[in-house]
């Protein structure tokens, strides 16, 4: 048997055809303008802020470090919170509703740190016209789209406007909207911009910088301010004034003006509110004309996208018994529903083997197109390789996951093969094949097909349903893209030219062939295996090396079946089920080999799984192996874990859902901690740090000694920790592996509820305190709304910012429990206190419990070599793909090549022969 070829790389040019329909997001995201609008905010806001004098926000800067420490903290947290959702989306719903979670509670909790107002932003301000502005939006575009919908259903604009738009569109238009007021006031201020002119003063340093100006660049730097003025004054000044709009009321359109005495109204319009209602006006322009016109209107959709638009098993009989009984006997003259010779007479024989398509996709298609192709040519040193398409495919099983249902063979097995070679012309998805082979017309025997064919094994995830849906779309079907299928059964022997067998069994999820099984292959081995035929057992499950890795013994039958029977003849053992590629063979000795290699490659299509935990296996069967081969290396597989820490929760963000709510459950009996002066009052770094961490200490033992509800969810986490380490280690081992793991967790929740309760005034009473002078009302028309409203005006104010000010809920509930003790509470105060403190300890609890999950998964993969699979699998790495062909040569002896993919590609571009392939096969 010749030893594997290892090329460099693959040289022929593979052209693959675009395939977007199996990649597509079910749910795509319907908001695609929010971005072109955040952007053009995101750019206002740099313009702004980078125009202002910046020396006077650095000199006003609080020499207080430990409220910076606690921003970058806050910002740090509401980061890695938000992380996993940057530049993509994910189940529109989630990320949608992280975004603007975020954006809420990190806006509520910057404006309630002291040293807020030392960088001379006045947060409240923007607050409460946020809100104002955010609800006045909300208002006039429902009545809008109500109005508009209303003149869609008499008929007086087009059928296309009865699509009604998203709510969550509007409610994003309303916030970006609203957003551009609160940034235009922060910088423009409220003033008619057209009468008064925006002088501005230079500071000392900018008076120094500007006598010693050197170059005409520089000084157009330091007068960017100046530029910044011009913008207020000239493209965002009112146009117009009152007198031009007597039917709006003057309360909203006024200007800010100071008087003493009785002031009468202002002619004056508001610049706010000019630019809120060109806003309001380019939405519904762009609306109006798309809606109404089915058009696309490019001017005001660029103008509009710029501005304003804002994602268990079925009975446990063994279907291998029905299988044998269907047959009809179990003499080999009789067993043609389980063995084929008609490759038996071919002269230059190819051969491919691939495993573990499951996961569909990129991944799988890339190497469903790599067996596709007619030929492909390799680099072995400085010779060039042309290793043709197999005649026969072998599928070693786990063809579709997470179970064996149609929509997962059909989507994530079948349809990237038919992509990748395509079916013939009378090939039809719902036909069912009763009498196989069905052979195409004019091929009157399966000898005389010339084609590609395909022989498959189930693996234990196609075992999930008592093997049905393996029997339905495998053994009732005849093709799997150009692949024809004769096979009849879920397990076969295939008779290869030059002596050559493969015994494909099915091992269930018994990790091991049934009687039936064994008795057919003992037979045939018997009266047809001849003494110099080299035979490969080809298997779902490499339990050689899982065996040892678990300290277990299974696959009785398979291994009676190799040492008693064939006695030397198995030369090759075939394996999926680990997703990587590893080849042990047999090191020289004077004892009997059962079997002379081991091949694992799983790397068909599935997350990929390491193979730096396998290194030291050495023995089996009573011979010694060595190894030969890895993919990817053992270096490279030890790197690859490294992403358990840093990209964990990247790629599993649904851990989120129970995440932060175990730590809140550790946390819940101790909030909230009274008496936490003592921490900020030291004046040394040390001193802050001894006394934060007795304090932690302190809270531990509170949980221990006198919390029920936290002890509990401790000792259950305890419990499940411990149960989670396998099985491989000892139980004493199993305890302090659980009981550290839980202990960092622990830990870390104690940390993060004492950050987030060191740091706690009441909008709403500022609000009204202020608003008289930044919100004057000329006419006295708020007076007369609240009186016309029995007060309602006022109570929607008060309470949409106390919905805002979370933190408000929390200082002012916690004060009270510190004072008067729980019983103080009402159950629905204790109610709205835990629920407030869960909405920010969930964000800043989830990050961290990913973190250590992660680094826990890390250490025991890279140090422990334990959780080989869920360490892996987390990762979610499509990349590293590959298969396995054979080649049977003149002389007897078998080639093996082993073609890997570093990179699996995500684009594809068109293949011109692709469409003539059916032809080419079938003339």
């Amino acid at each position: 048997m010749g030893t594997d070829k290892q090329p460099v790389g693959i040289l022929d040019t593979i052209n693959m055809e675009t395939v977007r329909t199996i990649l597509t997001h079910t749910y795509p995201y319907p908001h695609e303008h929010s971005r072109h609008a955040i952007i053009a905010v995101a750019v206002g806001c740099l313009f702004f802020i980078s125009s202002d004098n910046m020396h006077t926000l650095i000199q006003k800067l609080d020499k207080n470090i430990k409220w910076w420490s606690i921003y970058a903290c806050l910002l740090g947290f509401f980061y890695f919170f938000s992380s996993p959702f940057v530049g993509k989306t994910i189940k529109p719903s989630y990320s949608n509703f992280s975004r603007w979670y975020i954006a809420w509670i990190l806006v509520a909790a910057l404006y309630h740190l002291p040293s807020f107002q030392s960088m001379g932003v006045d947060m409240r301000m923007n607050l409460s016209l946020f809100l104002t502005i955010f609800i006045s939006s909300i208002f006039v575009l429902l009545v809008f789209h109500l109005v508009f919908l209303g003149l869609w259903y008499i008929g007086l604009v087009s059928r296309v406007a009865g699509r009604r738009p998203e709510i969550l569109t509007i409610l994003q238009n309303c916030a970006v909207l609203s957003v551009a007021c609160c940034v235009f006031y922060s910088h423009c201020g409220n003033h008619a911009l057209n009468e008064k002119p925006f002088g501005r003063k230079d500071s000392g340093l900018f008076s120094l910088w500007r006598k010693g100006e050197r170059s005409s660049l520089v000084a157009k730097f330091l007068k960017m301010y100046e530029f910044k003025d011009e913008v207020c004054k000239s493209w965002f000044a009112p146009v117009g004034c009152a007198r031009d709009y007597p039917l709006l009321s003057k309360w909203v359109i006024y200007g800010e003006f100071s008087c003493s005495g009785p002031c009468e109204s202002s002619d004056e319009i508001s610049p706010i509110y000019s630019l809120w209602a060109t806003l309001i006006g380019l939405y519904i322009a762009n609306y109006v004309v798309e809606r109404s016109t089915g058009t696309s209107a490019d001017m005001f959709k660029t103008v509009f996208d710029l501005l304003v638009s804002v994602t268990v098993f079925v009975g446990r009989f063994d279907m291998r018994m029905m299988q044998a009984a269907m047959s009809g006997g179990h003499e080999v003259a009789k067993q043609e529903d389980f063995l084929y010779d008609h490759f038996s007479e071919k002269d230059d024989f190819w051969f491919d083997f691939m495993a573990d398509t499951g996961d569909g996709g990129n991944s799988s298609y890339s190497v469903a197109r790599l067996l596709a192709q007619p030929s492909l040519h390799a680099c072995n040193d400085d010779s060039v390789i042309k290793l043709h398409r197999g005649n026969l495919l072998l599928i070693g099983g786990d063809l579709a996951y997470p179970n064996p249902s149609s929509f997962n063979y059909e989507k994530r097995f079948f349809r990237p093969f038919e992509y990748a070679l395509q079916p013939p012309s009378w090939y039809r998805e719902g036909h069912i094949a009763v009498n196989k082979p069905e052979l195409p017309s004019g091929v009157s025997e399966l000898k005389q097909y010339d084609g590609p064919q395909c022989f498959v094994i189930p693996g234990n995830h196609d075992w999930f349903d008592g093997l049905q849906t393996f029997m339905r779309y495998i053994c009732h079907k005849s093709w799997l893209g150009g692949w024809l299928m004769p096979q009849k059964k879920s397990y076969f022997a295939l008779q290869l030219p030059k002596g050559w067998w493969v015994f494909g069994l099915d091992l269930a999820l018994h990790c091991d062939i049934d009687s039936y099984q064994f008795k057919f292959f003992t037979d045939l081995i018997q009266e047809k295996v001849k003494e110099n035929d080299s035979v490969i057992v080809m298997t779902h499950e490499p339990n050689w090396i899982l065996d040892w890795y678990w300290n277990d013994v299974t696959g009785k039958n398979v291994s009676h079946l190799i040492c008693d029977y064939l006695k030397g003849r198995c030369k090759l053992r075939l394996a999926g089920d680990l997703h990587h590629y590893m080849r042990h063979s047999c090191v020289s000795s004077e004892n009997p080999v059962n079997v002379q290699h081991l091949l694992v490659n799983g790397c068909g299509g599935a997350f990929l799984h390491p193979t730096h935990v396998f290194t030291d296996f050495k023995k089996a069967y009573g011979t010694t192996y060595e190894n030969k081969a890895a993919y990817p290396s053992v270096q490279d597989s030890s790197r690859i874990a490294l992403g358990n820490i840093l990209k964990f929760r990247k790629k599993n963000w649904q851990f989120d859902f129970i995440g932060g709510f175990i730590y809140f459950i550790l946390t819940f009996s101790m909030f909230p901690l009274c008496k936490l002066d003592h921490i900020l009052q030291d004046d040394t770094i040390s001193g802050h740090m001894r006394s934060f961490f007795s304090t932690v200490w302190d809270a531990f033992m509170y949980m221990i000694g006198q919390s029920y509800v936290s002890s509990v969810g401790a000792m259950l986490l305890l419990v499940a920790a411990i149960s989670f380490v396998p099985s491989k280690v000892s139980r004493k081992r199993k305890v302090v592996i659980g009981v550290m793991h839980v202990s960092a967790h622990l830990a870390a929740a104690l940390v993060l509820m004492l950050l987030m309760e060191l740091g706690y005034h009441t909008l709403y009473q500022w609000y009204r305190s202020v608003e008289s002078e930044h919100f004057p009302d000329p006419t006295g028309l708020r007076a007369r709304m609240e009186q016309w409203t029995f007060g309602l005006y006022p109570a929607c104010i008060k309470y949409l910012m106390s919905a805002f000010d979370v933190p408000e809920v929390m200082a002012v509930t916690r004060t009270n429990i510190c004072k008067n003790g729980m019983v103080s509470l009402s159950r629905g105060g204790a109610i709205i206190y835990y629920a407030s403190v869960f909405l920010y300890f969930w964000v800043f609890s989830t990050p961290v419990v990913s973190l250590i999950f992660g680094s826990y998964l890390y250490i025991c993969i890279n140090w422990l070599h334990l959780h080989f699979d869920e360490a892996f699998s987390s990762l979610r790495i499509a990349n590293y793909k590959s298969f396995t062909r054979f080649h049977i040569r003149q002389d007897g002896n078998l080639e093996v090549f082993t073609l890997a993919v570093d990179k699996v590609p995500k684009e594809w571009k068109l293949d011109l022969d692709w469409d003539n392939e059916v032809n080419r096969r079938m003339s």
